[in-house]
């Protein structure tokens, strides 16, 4: 049985056309990206959801943290699929484990900047990486420049594009949290994974393409990109915003 959520469809591109072009950038110390595993077949994962919702108001929202809700998939043969879990998500969060030798995996489970946290402990200590810039072209394509502190010897850094939603409520008819009204807010609609190259002025760059044009409906949407070293999941600096 298919769910019988609350969202539908739009075509991205016509939403895209009605947006400026925008950029977003970090200072040279770093932007932490706060990561929640969850889903919404989960009965423990609400709560963490709200919290992370509660960020819309944080004064250090895109300036000092960048929010980010990848919904997994494992929870989808256990009596509600989730419309917004994507393999891609669940592969995410297992290589995480793995490259911390845990045997397992779990929602809610927050990372903040690369490691495994709650939000009653405290953060990391603060670096100074450099400076990313993520500029959004009105068509939805745009490109990623990360400019590091002190000279590098990297040959080319990994980064990801978001399209994140907000203010997204699903019903769920089935499963743990049956009879409920879910909010979402930093929900990951899409992600884009690049490649940045060295420039003749020494910063690292790629472009980015537009956003598939099905995506699902949100009340509304920000974009985020984070940089990190290659084949390490540990982001090293992030920025986004509001497009809309």
């Amino acid at each position: 049985m298919k769910p019988n959520i609350v969202w539908s469809l739009l075509s991205f591109l016509s939403f895209a056309l009605n947006l400026p072009a925008q950029t977003f950038k970090s200072g040279p110390g770093s932007t932490a990206l706060i990561e929640l595993y969850t889903s919404e077949g989960c009965s423990s994962c609400p709560p963490a959801d709200h919290w992370l919702g509660e960020l819309k108001t944080a004064k250090n929202l895109w300036t000092e943290i960048v929010p980010i809700a990848f919904h997994i998939t494992y929870w989808d043969d256990l009596g509600w699929p989730d419309p917004y879990a994507k393999p891609a998500f669940t592969t995410r969060q297992r290589n995480y484990a793995t490259a911390w030798n845990a045997r397992s995996v779990y929602t809610p489970e927050f990372i903040y900047q690369g490691r495994e946290w709650h939000p009653d402990r405290a953060t990391p200590p603060a670096s100074r990486p450099g400076i990313l810039v993520l500029q959004r072209n009105p068509d939805g394509s745009g490109m990623v420049t990360f400019t590091p502190i002190g000279a590098s010897t990297a040959k080319f850094y990994e980064a990801s594009v978001a399209v994140l939603g907000g203010d997204v409520f699903v019903k769920v008819r089935s499963g743990e949290n049956a009879g409920r009204t879910l909010a979402h807010d930093f929900l990951a609609l899409n992600i884009a994974s690049l490649r940045l190259t060295r420039t003749s002025s020494g910063v690292f760059s790629a472009s980015f393409p537009p956003p598939p044009d099905d995506l699902p409906k949100a009340g509304r949407h920000a974009l985020a990109a984070w940089v990190s070293n290659p084949g390490d999941l540990t982001p090293l600096q992030a920025t986004g915003g509001w497009i809309d």
